[in-house]
């Protein structure tokens, strides 16, 4: 294939040659020389042009012979120069860059809405109200009688039994919508996933490691199904203590939720990788600093995810109906079932109030760490956009924090929690995308760049 197009590059170099001035043929032939290497956009036919224009010019001074070592030569040259190269995740052209980068957004955003509506069934105490799972999904209630028939199945439920033996077909209605409508739009993101990636595929704009990294994001989104009717199911049965109330098993419900939050990061990375191959850098400068900030900015964010997983705990165990005061809890800064707990790993998962000071103490150290990898850069050569982006990131920490407390303080309503929840995932997103700013550029873009950016 690298002679067929040698041999074709050669011929356009032939008749570019003849097209020369005796004049001035040096400067004739060198112009059109750049002309199409500089139109030519893939790297290894650029590579055989300039090995092909040398091979042509020695063959019509007679000492051109062609060989395999030249050949291999050739390839090695043109494939080190394709390394140095950014790695284009989409390599159909600008429109088709768009196009995909567009669609993964959307998904991204799709699975944020999805967090959402699955905390609100959470708070609304809804997602137990299906008593059955089917992959494809299945028709609600349209009639009466299928009304009845499904609250009769709840009513064989142990949250019915314990909790809910006063309610009627009317609020019943309410938390079956809920987890109806949390199942069917979970499926809807399937479909609305694989019909483009399917699309994209056979037109050719995406490929073979973007191909496998997505197809891996879908079989994780069918997975999630899975894992969130594993979950539903811990809460249908029957509680170990008579005094105990029906709820999903905070482990699973922690696998739950970092699922979600796992496909959608690895969503909005893919979707900043498409869109933004290279990070913005005008300067070595900016470059140095930029790597400065990312040894911090990648801990943060790994504490950031953390944080938020433990919010689970906090859910699963209803730890945050247990100390609504703060910044003590209670009376005393550390509660006495802590103190008095027996040093088990288990308890620091199903403690009641040793969760919630767990997720106090990682809130509180990751606002610290926020703030402080803030104020550690204030006086690095950086680039304007990561220097906004660690401002915003302290703010929403900030905001993240507040809502937090207010949530504690207001016995956790369901407007109140919802938002804490999505501010998790909000706060999450600001460190994807700084982390995601803060990669190192190409090797070609660090070797066209000035040791200082130029200031106007």
């Amino acid at each position: 294939m690298l002679e067929s197009r040698l041999i074709t590059i050669i011929k356009r170099s032939k008749s570019s040659i003849r097209s020369c001035s005796f004049s001035s043929p040096t400067n004739r032939c060198f112009s059109t020389f750049n002309h199409l290497a500089n139109t030519n956009t893939n790297t290894i036919a650029r590579s055989c042009f300039i090995n092909g224009f040398r091979s042509f010019h020695n063959f019509n001074k007679g000492t051109y012979k062609p060989s395999f070592r030249h050949m291999s030569t050739l390839a090695a040259t043109a494939i080190k120069e394709n390394k140095e190269t950014v790695k284009m995740l989409v390599t159909a052209g600008p429109h088709a860059q768009k196009a995909v980068g567009i669609w993964l957004f959307a998904s991204a955003a799709w699975v944020f809405s999805m967090v959402i509506l699955g905390g609100v069934t959470r708070l609304t105490r809804s997602g137990l109200s299906m008593t059955d799972w089917k992959f494809t999904g299945s028709l609600p209630p349209l009639s009466d009688e299928d009304w009845a028939i499904e609250f009769e199945k709840y009513k064989q439920s142990p949250e019915f039994k314990r909790v809910n033996r006063s309610m009627n077909i009317d609020d019943f209605k309410f938390i079956y919508w809920m987890e109806y409508a949390h199942r069917m739009w979970g499926r809807a993101l399937g479909i609305m996933f694989a019909l483009p990636f399917s699309y994209f595929m056979r037109k050719g704009y995406i490929n073979l490691r973007l191909g496998v990294r997505l197809a891996g994001l879908f079989a994780l989104g069918g997975g999630q199904g899975l894992i969130g009717w594993w979950m539903v199911k811990s809460g249908l049965e029957e509680p170990p203590s008579e005094y105990s109330q029906p709820r999903v098993s905070p482990y699973r419900l922690a696998a739950h939720l970092t699922s979600a939050f796992a496909i959608y990061c690895g969503l909005f990375w893919t979707a900043l990788s498409v869109v933004m191959p290279e990070p913005p850098t005008e300067s070595l400068a900016w470059v140095k600093g930029a790597a400065k900030v990312k040894r911090f900015a990648l801990p943060v964010g790994i504490l950031v995810g953390i944080t938020a997983v433990s919010g689970a705990f906090v859910a699963g165990n209803d730890a945050g109906h247990a100390f609504n005061t703060f910044p003590k809890m209670g009376d005393s800064w550390i509660p006495e079932d802590v103190l008095s707990m027996k040093p088990r790993i288990r308890n620091f998962f199903e403690n009641t109030a040793t969760v919630q000071l767990d997720h106090r103490i990682l809130a509180t150290a990751t606002l610290a760490s926020i703030t402080g990898l803030w104020w550690s850069t204030r006086k690095l050569d950086l680039h304007p956009a990561i220097r906004s982006l660690i401002g915003s990131t302290v703010g929403m920490a900030v905001l993240q924090v507040t809502l937090g407390v207010s949530t504690l303080l207001s016995y956790v309503p369901v407007s109140l929690g919802t938002a804490h929840q999505a501010g998790a995932l909000t706060l999450l997103t600001f460190m994807l995308l700084l982390n995601h700013t803060l990669r190192r550029p190409s090797q070609m873009l660090l070797k066209s760049l000035p040791a200082v950016a130029k200031t106007i």
